[in-house]
């Protein structure tokens, strides 16, 4: 048994749940009940990120304290990890009182590879970044991200020397001490870090005033991301507590525009605190609508909430990890939704689960233990992060048994009195499905559940009386 520190990205509280959060965790809840079903101790930490000029001016525009404000939002996505049916162990607010001590000792940890200048150049308010002068000319002044043109800023800050840990950053990359994956976005972040600039980790407070205050400096206040992502280590109590049990952490999941902040900075920290990488960064891609990346200015944004209230979390959950790639940009219609709701859910596993359980009630056929072992294939895949083919492999099993019931047909053996036979072709289905249920543990928890509830009966199996999933709902 191992220890495994699983770790999501901890969302801006100046929004909603969107579906980009909703991958964080699904996947990372994927992964971590792999794990445990394997028999390791999985530590895994969600949080929300409360600091930042946003939060304090939507706070205002709202007639809120910024504290109010702060919880009301934090408070959406802890609700909205319930909804998606999150296996978390650990939640972090970075307003709590422990984090923001403990952010202000590692920033002491890192004096050593601080110093304080002049910033004169380009920032967005949307992403709380500034922004190179390469970026700018590339983007062509304006945000990507945000369609809002950057803004011109000159001020004093503090600085992290990147350059203190390129060289360290570069080879535990290369050499896959610290795993970037998709391997495409591994060399993406080797060619940042080639021109990454020291980064700046404090604002003015005339600018900036809601955040962590920077040690022996009332001037200044930690710039967002020296905040959020210390986050990692934080909930597990460093420095206060030796945190070796689940440091490094196995695998950090993140989206691909926090990539750069999650593969340089955050190590750069790291390696300033003496503290080692983290095993893994697997970062995915984003979800479009109809091709288009979502934005509330084109009306295309799908709420999830939206989503799991009308067919319920585990479609939600089956079709965002089966069917939007693990690391690539993929699309969401509702007619992809509804026909992957319908086809597959509905009638390739809800109606085979009812169908065999219908059959072996009539001929009283008692349920049989639930086999913990897992093929080889499946195991790499779900070792190797590949969620949205280990799910392709769990429905071809699915697929398989329809297939087998229908060539075998039971059905024909009852009336032939071919009992034995029966018996044995009816257990063997049974078997079969018992080990596809293990399977979609990770992805689908409440339907491999009920499954295996269903088949593991010490009486005669007996039929659910509503589908697991009825059609056109």
């Amino acid at each position: 048994m191992s220890k495994v520190y699983i770790c999501t990205a901890i969302p801006y509280v100046n929004g909603n749940p969107h579906i980009g959060h909703a991958m964080d965790y699904l996947l990372a809840d994927a992964y971590a009940r792999f794990r445990r079903s394997l028999g390791d101790e999985v530590r895994f930490q969600i949080g929300t990120d409360e600091h930042g000029n946003k939060v304090f001016s939507t706070a205002a525009k709202n007639g809120m304290s910024v504290e109010e404000y702060a919880t009301l939002n934090s408070k959406k996505f802890q609700d909205f990890v319930q909804k998606l049916n999150i296996s978390y162990s650990d939640i972090i607010r970075t307003t709590d009182p422990d984090h923001v001590r403990r952010c202000q000792e590692i920033w002491r940890k890192l004096t050593p590879h601080i110093y304080s200048a002049d910033y004169n150049g380009w920032y967005c308010e949307g992403c709380e970044r500034f922004v190179t002068a390469k970026e700018y000319e590339e983007n062509h002044g304006c945000c990507p991200d945000h369609q809002k043109p950057y803004e011109k800023l000159t001020e004093k800050n503090y600085y992290l020397r990147i350059s203190d840990f390129k060289d360290e950053i570069r080879d535990q990359i290369e050499r896959d001490k610290m795993q970037i994956l998709p391997e495409f976005r591994k060399k993406e972040v080797l060619r940042l870090l080639d021109d990454a600039p020291d980064i700046s980790i404090s604002r003015p407070v005339g600018q900036l005033s809601w955040g962590v205050p920077v040690p022996d400096d009332d001037s200044q206040v930690m710039y967002v991301w020296l905040d959020a992502l210390s986050n990692y280590i934080t909930v597990l109590g460093y420095p206060d507590n030796d945190i070796s049990d689940f440091w490094p952490a196995d695998t950090q999941f993140i989206g691909k525009d926090i990539l750069r902040f999650h593969a340089i900075t955050w190590p750069a920290i790291l390696l300033g605190l003496d503290l080692p990488l983290p095993e893994h960064i697997v970062s995915h891609g984003y979800v479009l609508a109809d091709g288009q990346k979502m934005s509330k200015s084109i009306g295309n944004v799908v709420d999830p909430l939206e989503v799991i209230d009308e067919h319920g979390v585990e479609a939600f959950r089956y079709y965002f990890l089966r069917h939007v790639d693990t690391f690539a940009d993929s699309d969401f219609t509702w007619e992809k939704f509804e026909d992957a709701y319908n086809n597959e859910l509905a009638n390739d596993l809800g109606n085979l689960v009812q169908r065999l359980a219908t059959l072996c009630h009539k001929n009283q056929i008692k349920g049989c233990d639930c086999s913990n072992e897992l093929s080889p294939e499946y195991l790499d895949l779900m070792g190797n992060y590949e969620f949205t083919k280990a799910l392709d492999y769990a429905w071809g099993r699915v697929q398989d048994i329809n297939r087998t019931i229908d060539q075998q047909k039971p059905w024909e053996l009852a009336k032939n009195g071919e009992t034995s036979k029966l018996e044995e072709v009816l257990h063997a289905l049974v078997e079969s499905l018992l080990e596809v249920a293990k399977l979609l543990v990770p992805f689908l928890p409440d339907t491999a559940g009920k499954i295996i509830e269903i088949f593991t009966a010490q009486t005669v199996i007996t039929a659910p009386e509503q589908a697991l999933f009825p059609k056109n709902r």
